[in-house]
Formats: structure tokens, sequence, C-alpha cells
């Protein structure tokens, strides 16, 4: 065959298809490499940011609101952590709809005014997609009107009273019926109690809990009787009288939903009293790894926390998340029950804004309503359309080592009810 001059039209042919093969290879390797811009390619901005929220083309913004400081410190510094660890892992994977996150931290430093405060400053000045915070129900009541006037999306971690729904709020925690309730059940079962002294700190998830605790002993449940109910002030360190009047009524059960910092005060002057696990049944609402740090083992070993989280759950998710935490924050770092639903907030919304294809928080706050987590270091959870998750619920031993045992739990997930008949 007669060899063709180099200016021929079959080898301009096999050249021009030799470029645009190494092209087209070129193109296809820069999008393994960079999933996120291919991803933001296929959802503009214009269209999953109709609100003006901070998404940009490359990046979306979120808040975070928090105690760093303060006596709720001691609590909430593991819903930071974790928190942001689930930030990390989502940027890693290439963001959410090809924006990686970033996020704004603010402290809302124990005190509710500065929790509201600062709950507008991210909506109205920094115009966040979604804010992961708050711990008390006290800080929450005072975003609440901050997030439904601004439209704004809140996660919120906490364990609490339930006699709530907000379209602006998802509550990752457990409301009173899966956690309130299932403990004071368990421990009329199997811990035989009978009578019932309550005793919080003096704002409204203790007392609410409390109010809900006692209709169901007395009334509802029909478990026995309350003998004495006590509340103190946040930060509050002098127990002496509680005590006091603890010995006096001589409770089956002492069920208690003391926070913060005042939970190390409670239980070393337990133990000075002579009031032990070993001697006295007690249930608390409060008591996770988080708090076991400030706490010690020594002072909590043989009482019982009522949670749907504990960092010793044996499950290849707990398994993973606990690891990944550790690798992240040191080897010593534990893991509440407040801190695992933190976790979960991220990736609900990471969820629920790729089930919508937007940022918006109409359009997320749709898609919500079914969102499944298999991957949850608690085990599956799904959520309600009433915005809490079904989860289930656990009872607990501390141990001398501040760790927990986990000695009873729910067959079934529990349905959220928070607003249950007859308790209101």
């Amino acid at each position: 065959m007669k060899k063709q001059p180099a200016s021929s039209p079959a080898h301009l042919d096999a050249d021009a298809l030799a470029r645009r093969r190494l092209l087209q290879g070129l193109g296809a390797m820069s999008m393994v490499g960079l999933p996120g811009l291919a991803m933001a390619q296929q959802f503009p901005t214009a269209k999953v940011n109709t609100t003006k929220l901070a998404v940009t083309d490359t990046e979306v913004v979120v808040g975070q609101l928090h105690s760093s400081s303060g006596t709720m410190a001691i609590s909430e510094t593991g819903s930071i952590q974790a928190e942001q660890l689930a930030i990390d892992q989502i940027n890693a994977m290439g963001g959410i709809l090809g924006r990686k996150i970033r996020v704004i931290k603010e402290d809302g430093a124990s005190d509710w005014p500065t929790f509201a405060e600062k709950s507008k400053k991210l909506l109205v000045n920094d115009h966040v997609a979604a804010v992961f915070g708050c711990w008390t129900s006290a800080s929450r009541k005072a975003v609440l009107p901050v997030f439904e006037k601004e439209n704004g999306l809140l996660y919120y971690p906490t364990f609490y009273e339930g006699l709530e729904q907000s379209k602006n709020v998802i509550y990752t925690g457990q409301e009173a019926t899966q956690q309130i309730i299932y403990g004071l059940d368990w421990g009329a079962k199997e811990k035989k109690a009978k009578t019932f002294f309550l005793v919080g700190s003096d704002y409204i998830w203790p007392r609410t809990s409390m109010k809900i605790a006692r209709k169901h002993i007395e009334t509802v449940g029909k478990l026995g009787k309350v003998v004495g109910e006590e509340y103190y002030p946040l930060g509050n360190t002098n127990f002496n009288s509680l005590i006091n009047k603890i010995k006096v009524a001589k409770p089956d059960c002492i069920f208690a939903a003391v926070v913060g910092g005042s939970n190390v005060a409670f239980y070393k002057q337990l133990k000075a009293a002579g009031i032990t696990g070993d001697k006295q049944f007690l249930l608390t609402l409060s008591v996770t790894e988080d708090e076991m740090t400030g706490v010690g083992g020594e002072n909590f070993a043989g009482f019982y926390s009522s949670m749907k989280y504990f960092q010793s759950l044996d499950n290849e998710n707990n398994k993973k998340f606990v690891a990944a935490f550790k690798a992240k924050y040191g080897k010593d770092a534990v893991i509440g029950d407040v801190t695992q639903a933190g976790y979960l907030g991220p990736w609900l919304w990471k969820a629920a804004v790729e089930k919508a294809g937007s940022f918006d928080v109409d359009k997320v706050v749709a898609a919500s309503p079914g969102i499944e987590l298999k991957t949850a270091p608690e085990g599956y959870v799904k959520l309600h359309e009433n915005h809490h998750l079904w989860s289930k619920s656990r009872i607990a031993i501390g141990n001398k080592d501040a760790t927990f045992k986990v000695v009873a739990e729910s067959p079934n997930l529990i349905e959220p009810n928070p607003f249950p008949k007859g308790y209101q």
C-alpha cells in the first residue's frame, strides 16, 4: 500500500481523533478528581439557592451555636466536636451538591439571651443555610421565635421534654415518651420502684420533664407515689439540704434531671453522704459519658442513665464513629448521648438537601420526613413527619471506670410523640 503524505486528509483525521481522545481522557480525569465541581455544575447556584442564603458555586455556610463557655460547656463541647466531625467527613466526600461546608461558630455562653442574639446574627447577618445548636430547652426556647420569624433551620440534638413541634426545628434527641416514660416503666418493673423523689435544675426542661414524670407515676402509668420534688439553680454546687430530704423520704428511686457542671457536685456529695449505687436506685436523664469526665466514675458507679445512645454500643456503625471521633479528638475523648445526636444533624441535613435538590429552607423541610440514616451510630433512625426521630431507648449502669454498660433496650424503635395525651 502506498504511504499517504503527512498532509493527507486521512493523516489529519487520525491526528484530530488522537487529540480528541486525549482531551476526553483529561476531561474524564478532571471530573474524577473534582467530583464536587461536576456536582456543582449539575446544581447551579441560581436553582439551589433562591432565598439569598450564603451559598456560592463552591461553598455553603452553616452556623454552630453552642455553649463553649459557662456551666453548660461540660455538656455542649461534645456536640460541637461531633457536628464538626460530621461536617469534615461530608466535605471529604465532596460536600453537599458539590459545595464544601464552611462553619461559623458562635458561643451561647450558657446564657439564654445570648443564644437569641447569636441566632439572629447567624440568620440575618450571615444568612446561614442551617444551624446546628443549642442544648438546654431554655436556649432552644430563646432562639425559636428568631428561627420562625427569619425562617431558619435548626438541628437540635438534646433529649428534651417534648410538648413542642416547629417547622423550623429538626429534633435529633429523644422526647419525653422515648426517654422519661420508658425509663420510669423500666424502673418500676425491674427495680420494683414505687416511691420516687424528683430532682432537677431549675429551668424549663427539668420542670416540664418532672411534671410529665409525676403524671406518669401517679396518674397515667399508676406506678406509685412521688415523695419529694426539688429544683436548684443552674450552676448550683450545694446539695446538702436536698440530700437530707432524700434521707428522710427514703425513696425507692431518685429520678434526676440535674444538668451541666452541677452534676459534679451532686454526685460527689451523694457519695460523701453514703448514697451510692449499691444502696440506692437512682435513674438520671442527664448524665452521659460527657458528664462522667467531670463527675468521676467512682461517684456515679451503680447509678443508671436513660438515654438512646451510649459509647459502648456494640455495632459496626458505632465502632467506626468512635474510632473516627477518637482519631480526631484524642484517645481519651468520650462520646455521650447528645454528642451522638449532634453528629446526626449534618447528615440528616445533607440527605434532605440532596433529596430536595436545593438549600432553600422550605424545600429542605418538605424533603425531610421519611429521611433514613442507616449509618447512625445508635443504629437505624428515621425522621418522622413531626420532625423527631424514631429511635430506640436504652438503660445503662455506670461503671467505676466512667463507662456505661447497657442493661436494657426497647425491642423496637419508639415512635416519637411530642404531644402525648394525658401529660400536658
